[in-house]
């Protein structure tokens, strides 16, 4: 299967957080997946972290990047056609961050892992 990771989804699995869903932990650590994480989930963390609304325990630029390396997901550059696909969804979900992760998703191939019903509304594959 290959998986695109929320953002909450990517914070969850990094620190081993009960949040994070058995079916959702299992998927991500299963060796025969791609598991994905988008630039986009890099961008809103370190919004956040300016923000102060997400604490870290490094800096978000050393910190996606270590987490993302250590947990051995792919990274996943936010391109032109999926920031132009925002214009064919439905307004189902005002954040621009998921709505970019659905666009992924959709023009990729991947099921995205989240635990968020608006996301699950949209034509592309969800698990949690």
């Amino acid at each position: 299967m290959r998986l695109l990771l929320d953002t909450c989804t990517f914070l969850w699995l990094a620190t081993d957080d009960p949040q994070l869903s058995k079916t959702a932990r299992d998927c991500c650590r299963d060796p025969r997946n791609e598991v994905y994480l988008s630039a986009l989930s890099g961008w809103e963390i370190a919004i956040k972290y300016r923000l102060g609304r997400l604490r870290l325990p490094e800096r978000p630029d050393r910190y996606v990047e270590s987490r993302r390396k250590w947990l051995q997901l792919e990274p996943l550059p936010f391109d032109e056609s999926s920031a132009a696909h925002d214009a064919l969804l439905p307004e189902l979900h005002a954040d621009p961050f998921d709505r970019g992760l659905v666009s992924q998703a959709i023009l990729n191939g991947l099921t995205i892992v989240t635990p968020d019903t608006l996301i699950a509304r949209y034509p592309a594959p969800v698990t949690w």
